[in-house]
Parts: structure tokens; C-alpha cells; sequence
């Protein structure tokens, strides 16, 4: 099944589009939303309460404790295993959120530098050790451009890039992740405003319309011209994004 991916930023009414189009396809929902993967973290992220969820299934929700680490890398792979399991069971994936690191690590399939508990535990004991400004300092003198791009405050991107440096035995920089090909064919959905969700019920042909593909991949929602893409037929982005297509009708 083709997946959906629903995007933007938070209050821009995904969660009522998302479930919309799940009862019109048949979905289950995928969370992409860093925040909300942390059990307890609720209010502050909108997330959808379970009793509003309208029976339809939903990944990647409260999977860590607050004392855990969210990682794209971890992500990637969860949420990757969740969509091939819905389509395995004939229902359409959707996912939805406004990380946009997470959501393109897996529609475009990224691979990751290598990490090391051994080595991330010692350079944490080590930020423990000095403090973060210190560390950071200790950063500037083995990776100058990635001290220059980090901030000084940030002590858990500063034990990655030591982390990576140690591992690689090159800059930071030089380990980014790899853009892969877009996978999966998925129809993107952006740029959601609250007006448009105002007269979504009434059409109900729209999810049906959406998940079909029209040949430049655009879903007519309640009168409204949205932004659709396939991951496989965007744009090339500079960063290697897929681009969605925008209709001028």
C-alpha cells in the first residue's frame, strides 16, 4: 500500500486530516513528531489523546521515557518496520509530524554514521567530567568547523561529533548522513491550514482522490488546492529532499 505523509508544523490541524483520511483509506497512523515519542510529554507537544484517536491504530507514540534519547537513526528504524507491517496488513501507512529530519531520514531512506555505546559513554562521562564549555573547547581543537557549527551549549550534539570523530577519524562534517532513494512511493501532503479541515468531513471523496495519485500527485481537499507530492516524482531538493509537486490549477 502507497503510503501518506502528512506535514507541517504543530496547530496547523494534521491530526484532524490525518484521521480523516485513515477512515476514508483504511489507515493506520505513524507518528513523526520527535517530542511525541516521549511517554508523559503530552500538552506541550498536542498530542492526541487516546480517547480522540477514533479506534484507528497509531505507532510511534510514548515508545521512551523522558530519561531515554530520541535519535533519527532509531526512529528511521522503528518507524521503518511499522509501515512495512501495515501495508503487510493491507492497510495504507500515514505518517504524520513536523520533524522534518525524522520524516526525510524515512521517506528518503538515509544511512547513518556508525555509534559506539562504549565510545558515546565515555565522552558523556566526560561532559559530566569538565561541563559542556570545556567540552566544547576539547571539540575546537580536534574538529575546528564542527566546534564553529555547534553550539557551545549543546552537549549532546558535542559528544556525537566527538563520538563520530573517534570512530571515523575524520571531521564531523565528513559523516553526515547519506541521502538514499526515496522509497515506498509515498503521496505528501503539506502546508495544512485549520480553514481547509473546517469543510473536510462533507468530502469524503477527497481521501479516495488523494491516495489514487493524480498524474502531478494533488488531492482536491474541501475546495481547496493542496500540495501533494511522490517522494519518487518531487523535485530534486539541493539536500537531496524530495520535493512535492504544486498543481496551478
Amino acid at each position: 500500500m502507497r503510503p501518506i505523509a502528512i506535514v507541517g508544523p504543530t496547530g496547523t490541524g494534521k491530526s484532524a486530516l490525518a484521521l480523516a483520511v485513515a477512515e476514508q483509506v483504511g489507515g493506520e497512523i505513524v507518528n513523526a513528531d520527535a517530542m511525541q515519542l516521549y511517554r508523559g510529554m503530552d500538552i506541550g507537544t498536542a498530542k492526541l489523546p487516546e480517547s480522540e484517536r477514533r479506534g484507528i491504530p497509531h505507532h510511534q507514540l510514548d515508545v521512551l521515557d523522558v530519561t531515554e534519547t530520541a535519535t533519527v537513526a532509531g526512529y528511521q528504524q522503528a518507524a521503518a518496520a511499522d509501515i512495512e507491517a501495515i501495508a503487510a496488513r493491507g492497510a495504507v501507512p500515514i505518517v504524520i509530524g513536523g520533524s522534518m529530519m525524522y520524516i526525510q531520514s524515512l521517506l528518503d531512506e538515509w544511512s547513518f554514521p556508525a555509534t559506539d555505546a562504549a565510545v558515546r559513554a565515555k565522552w558523556e562521562g566526560r561532559l559530566a567530567e569538565v561541563g559542556v564549555g570545556a567540552l566544547h573547547g576539547e571539540l575546537a581543537r580536534v574538529d575546528a568547523d564542527a566546534a564553529a557549527s555547534i553550539l557551545p551549549t549543546d552537549g549532546r550534539r558535542i559528544v556525537r561529533a566527538l563520538e563520530v570523530v573517534e570512530l571515523t577519524g575524520q571531521p564531523f562534517a565528513a559523516s553526515a548522513p547519506v541521502i538514499g532513494p526515496p522509497r515506498w512511493d509515498t503521496a505528501i501532503v503539506g502546508r495544512v491550514a485549520y480553514q481547509v479541515l473546517a469543510g473536510l468531513a462533507p468530502s469524503v471523496h477527497s481521501a479516495k482522490e488523494l491516495y489514487r495519485g493524480a498524474p502531478y500527485g494533488v488531492g482536491y481537499f474541501a475546495g481547496v488546492w493542496l500540495p501533494v507530492g511522490r517522494s519518487t516524482g518531487g523535485t530534486s531538493h539541493p539536500k537531496g529532499r524530495a520535493t512535492p509537486r504544486v498543481s496551478t490549477q
